[in-house]
Parts: C-alpha cells; structure tokens; sequence
C-alpha cells in the first residue's frame, strides 16, 4: 500500500509538470474505447450508437472468438495434456520444453502472451458491457432486447475468459469497467484501475456467478443450427465447472447446472468419431452433443491450428515438414489399450509417416487427431463432458450409483460394458474410475491437468511420468505452490501492485 501511494504522489507530480500522457508504466488495454475530448482530461466513449454496439458483437463472433486457435487451444492443449500425462509438446520449442518440464519462469514467451490475450478478451467484452445501457438510453434505434441480449453474451465471453484466466494463473486482475484518462485530480482514484492489485479466485468466481446468473436470463437459446453462438447453455456450463473448484465448490449447484444443461435438447452424437468427421466437402459441425464449439466454413480461411498437430485432409502435404506439437504419450496409448478402447483411441490419435523421429519411429508415428482438417471446429464444451462431470458431483455427494449411470452412459457410445463393480467399491474407487474416464472420453480437449488438480491427484502423476517413460523430459518436481503459471516479469515490472505467484 505504501508502495501504491508513493507512485500515485510520484505521478502527480509528474503530471503537474507536464501535459503529456502518461507513460511512466507500458500502455494497458484496459481504456481502450475511451478517447480524450479536450486537453484537461475529459473523455467520453468512442462508442455512441447502436450500430457501434452491434459491429462490437459482430466482432466478438468474427474475430475475437476466432483467435481462440493460439491461445485458447494450442496454448491450453500444452498446459492441459502436456503438465500431465496425455501428451508429449512434440517439438523442440523452448517454451513449451520447459512447461513439460514444469521449469517455466515469468519470462516464458507463452505465459507472457496468453496473460496478455485473456486480459485482452475480458477488455474487449468491457466495451459493451461498460457502455451499452448508456447506449440504449441515448439511441432511439436500439431495443432493450437488443440490449439485454449482446450484454449478456459479453459477459458470458468476459466470464468464460476470466475463468481460464483463473485456472491457469489463480488470483487476477479483476478489471469490470473502461478506466478513464489519468489527471492530476483523479489519479489516486483511477491509477488502481490501470494497475490492479490480483484479485482472489473466490472474489472472481463470486462475480462470474452474478454475472452468468443474470446472463442467462437475456443470453440466446442453444441453437441446433449455430453452436457457436454464446448461449444460456454455455452460461450453465461455465457456472458448472466454476462451482466445481475449491474456491467456492458446491457439488450440489454443479448437479443443479448439469441437469438444466441435460435438459436442453442435446443428446450424445450416436457415434464418438462423428464429433470430429468430415467428408470430401465439409468438416462436421453443430452436432447434436456440442454446446459451444468455434466454427470455420471456408477451407480458403480456414483455422491455421490444423498444422500444429498433424494435416490438413483437404490438403495433405501442406505445412508437413515439421515436427508437431501435443504428440500423443505412450501413458495415454497404453491406457486406451489397457480399456479395449478402440473407438475413442482410433478418433483421437492417428498414425502416419513423416520427416521426424522425436518421440516415435518415422515410419509410424503418433499425431493427435482431434482438429483434421482447417474446417474442423474446436469444441469448447460437449454433452458427454458434462456427463461425467454430473457423474463426479454425485460420487462426491456420495451417490455412487448414480454416478455410475452417467458414466456407463458414455462407456456405451465407446462400445464398452458397464463400469466393473469394483468401481462402486467405495468413493475413492468411483472418483479414480471417473477420473480414468474423462481421461480417455477428453483427451486432447484441454481438461486433463485441471481434473487432476481439482482432486490433488495431479503431483502424483505429473511426478511419476519420468520413471514410468523415457521419453518425457526430466520433470522439475510439481508442488502446490506451483499449480499455477507464473505472473509473466513484464506484468510485473508494469504493474508494482502486483507480486509474482508463490514458487517462482
């Protein structure tokens, strides 16, 4: 606090010397929108009319929700399958080496720019919801169904992304509203808005709980034809997995939410491979299981993902002559192995020739095959996945057998039995059966590390890959105080309020 202060009254005298901007600190996002409209400091919104509004939400679905490819899936993938036990990085690109190896530090690269791109996400959700209702008082044009309907879908974009925000890197940077311009007489009280000090994950999760119970409310109905859209389904999905985390866990509003998102007209696609099918002209999309998936329909601007982790089908030879990222693990073979489980096995990892040998033989090696084609969406959230989430709640609630029944339930669309009754032998029993399901069903999804952390099952594992398999790089020992990425140094350096995560 001392601190915070002696900079403020650093910055006022700074400010009165001069008429310049600030520049003491690096620019942050989190203003962006606001433009000044005289030289004393005086700002109003760039955004005055509906169709600013109506092109900001066009540009949530068209391009910020698109970006996802980097960050929100190739990034994730790495923090999620390979922190654990799922999946090789592949290359040899020192970022991701050394998040396999969980020798990552503040300077990484990767951590640096998926920081910087969920704070981005939650900024550009911030100019709807920080200016729509003005927006809808002032023009006549817009409606107040129209109003209520794009805030919602902001906030549930802005609440998706703090979520990951928060899973990744714990307390963070709570910004809800566009800062104004820094002045001499405001500084003590916007300064804090530009630099905030981390806010705790229960506080966040309390506020995505608010935001997403009114956001549902006004949010589009799941849509058969459009899973893209940013529906009361993923709403109820997100609040799902957030009253799963210790922060604020309450199993019994996770069954509450499973059960609305049943309820919803899904059902399971009858076969497990049709999630990710294709044929000579299209890729599957909009299927009958997916909540929210982020979709391309043009193979001439397409999604560029496909070639980080094998080829593109419609163009097989293309961005080939390089090793791959996300390589699947011989612990994840062995396990679909170990199951009978061809069919999730067969969709999710597939076999070719290529120019390499880091993990396997050329001739015959592993490639994770859940994006096949540049038309392929990234399925966010899924039915079967919600499932067994509902089956972890009961078993946690102590209701084994229904547990079981969500579990078999999936097992049945893999062409597997029942789970054996040593399942249901006693509630660590069920938990690890669960757990070994939601391994084999989401594989290469980007759940795998955070089910195990949810339990504090992930040390063991994550510790045990060395011995267990040569080809993992040696793992600096996982503890607690490291479940999560570090702060990146730059945040650091821009924002004295903020103090790096425990471990690093």
């Amino acid at each position: 606090m001392k601190k915070t202060l002696s900079i403020i009254a650093t910055l006022v005298a700074l400010l009165s010397l001069s008429s310049c901007e600030l520049d003491l600190y690096s620019p942050t996002s989190f203003n962006k929108g606001n433009i000044e409209t005289s030289g004393e400091g005086d700002t109003e919104s760039q955004y005055t009319s509906r169709a600013d509004m109506e092109n900001l939400r066009n540009s949530m679905y068209n391009d910020w929700v698109k970006d996802i490819q980097e960050k929100g899936l190739l990034d994730w993938l790495i923090y999620s399958e390979v922190r654990a036990d799922n999946a090789y990085c592949g290359t040899n690109t020192a970022e991701i080496m050394a998040l396999e190896a969980n020798k990552q530090d503040g300077s990484n690269k990767n951590v640096i720019r998926d920081w910087e791109w969920y704070q981005t996400q939650v900024s550009n959700a911030n100019q709807t919801i920080s200016n729509i209702d003005r927006i809808c008082e002032e023009d006549s044009d817009m409606t107040t169904a129209e109003r209520d309907q794009w805030k919602a879908e902001a906030l549930i974009w802005r609440a998706f992304n703090f979520f990951r925000l928060t899973q990744l890197w714990g307390d963070a940077p709570m910004v809800l509203e566009i800062p104004p311009v820094i002045t001499v007489e405001n500084v003590a009280e916007v300064y804090p808005l530009y630099y905030p000090d981390r806010t705790s994950m229960e506080d966040i999760y309390n506020q995505l709980v608010t935001d997403l119970t009114w956001a549902v409310q006004y949010a589009p109905k799941l849509n058969p034809s459009n899973k893209q859209l940013m529906s009361d389904v993923f709403a109820y999905s997100i609040l799902a997995h957030v009253y799963a985390e210790k922060p604020i866990r309450d199993w019994a509003k996770v069954i509450e939410y499973c059960k609305v998102i049943e309820d919803s007209g899904l059902s399971l696609e009858p076969e497990y491979g049709d999630l990710w099918a294709y044929d000579e002209t299209d890729a599957k999309r909009n299927s009958v299981e997916s909540i929210f998936e982020v979709q391309w329909t043009s193979k001439a601007a397409g999604n560029w993902v496909f070639m980080m982790f094998h080829r593109n089908a419609y163009d097989p030879d293309a961005s080939f002559d390089w090793a791959k990222w996300c390589t699947p693990s011989r612990d994840i073979i062995q396990a679909y192995d170990d199951e009978g489980d061809a069919v999730r096995k067969n969709a999710s990892i597939v076999w070719d020739s290529c120019g390499w040998s880091n993990y396997y033989d050329s001739d015959n090696y592993a490639f994770m095959h859940k994006c096949p084609t540049n038309v392929s969406s990234i399925i966010v959230y899924r039915l079967a996945e919600i499932y067994l989430l509902h089956a972890e709640a009961l078993c946690c609630s102590g209701d084994l057998p229904g547990a079981a029944t969500f579990v078999n339930k999936v097992r049945a669309r893999a062409k597997l039995g029942n789970l054996p009754s040593a399942a249901s032998a006693s509630q660590g029993a069920m938990l690890d059966a669960i757990l070994k399901e939601r391994r084999l069903e989401l594989a290469f999804e980007g759940y795998r590390f955070f089910d195990l952390r949810r339990h504090d099952k992930i040390i063991e594992v994550h510790d045990s890959m060395n011995a267990k398999d040569p080809y993992w790089q040696d793992r600096k020992p996982l503890t607690e105080s490291r479940y999560f990425l570090p702060v990146p140094t730059t945040a650091l350096d821009n924002n004295p309020n903020m103090e790096q995560n425990p471990g690093y």
